[in-house]
């Protein structure tokens, strides 16, 4: 097993550097927010600004990335530690030929894998890292001690949010667990499902302040979408969103949010942090 991690970090160290895409995780303090509905129209979005995206369903065991665009992936990552496939063969194509890689059932904890196959998971992953632009992990909702780790090695984090006061505690919940370990990490926020614009600014707004007066931490409000009813006739549909209607209010704010990000449209003064996914993992995991 030392001979095991030793090899790991050597591989690792060698890869650390090289050009690589870049990693986030779309979380939520809360279930029911939309985080995947958002996760997905995102993606595809990011897509169609000629973006090479990977979607990684890390909801494990109750994933639905699939269901939202009417398609039931034959493979998921559970074929690629339970079964003989690599993990390029777990990849479906999407809409707009983004890339998923489907949860499946089962997997319980990534990082307590034995050394030989979290090894293997590591070499291949390395080979998707460097043939996408952007790899988004739509995580669960809430936080646990086996999604904290992914969690600490991704570039940035995009937080999902509502106005309801549970939604906006849950979120300033994680942020505030995930900044105790890992200060350096840049936090996005997307208020989902407002009813006014006013209500949005609140939310942002309300967010901003508490981080800034109780953790001295800075977050990039992206946008907030409406509570349109789009979304609802195109889940129905099972068709994203941004696809069934591109005209909708809903998906011209998400328009909006994807450019913003895109160009860092940023009034705040963010610094981003350098270190890559591969390195992350080292340090997470074996604690090099």
């Amino acid at each position: 097993m030392s001979d095991q991690a030793e090899n790991l970090r050597n591989f690792i160290e060698e890869h650390e550097y090289s050009p690589s895409s870049k990693t986030i995780a779309v979380i939520s303090g809360k279930g029911g927010v939309g985080k995947s509905n958002v996760s997905l129209n995102f993606a595809i979005n990011l897509a169609k600004r000629g973006k090479r995206v990977l979607l990684f369903d890390m909801d494990i065991g109750m994933g639905n990335i699939d269901i939202l665009f009417g398609y039931h992936s034959p493979n998921s990552i559970m074929d690629f530690f339970y079964g003989n496939l690599t993990i390029r063969e777990t990849i479906s194509s999407g809409p707009e030929n983004i890339s998923i890689i489907a949860g499946g059932t089962g997997l319980t904890n990534l990082f307590s894998l034995d050394g030989e196959l979290f090894n293997r998971f590591i070499e291949q992953f390395n080979e998707l890292h460097h043939e996408y632009d952007l790899i988004l992990f739509d995580m669960g909702a809430g936080i646990n001690e086996d999604t904290a780790k992914l969690l600490l090695c991704v570039d940035e984090l995009i937080v999902i949010t509502t106005p309801e006061p549970t939604s906006i505690t849950d979120a300033y919940s994680v942020m505030k667990y995930i900044n105790s370990v890992s200060p350096d990490i840049p936090f996005h926020l997307i208020c989902n499902r407002i009813v006014e614009e006013q209500q949005g600014k609140e939310t942002m707004n309300r967010l901003q302040n508490v981080m800034r007066k109780f953790l001295q931490k800075e977050i990039i409000p992206l946008g907030y979408l409406p509570d349109d009813q789009t979304v609802m006739q195109a889940v129905s549909k099972q068709i994203p969103f941004i696809l069934y209607n591109p005209s909708a209010k809903v998906s011209k704010a998400l328009s909006d949010i994807t450019s913003r990000y895109l160009n860092h449209s940023f009034s705040e003064k963010i610094m981003f942090r350098k270190s890559h996914f591969l390195g992350n993992l080292k340090k997470f995991f074996l604690g090099g």
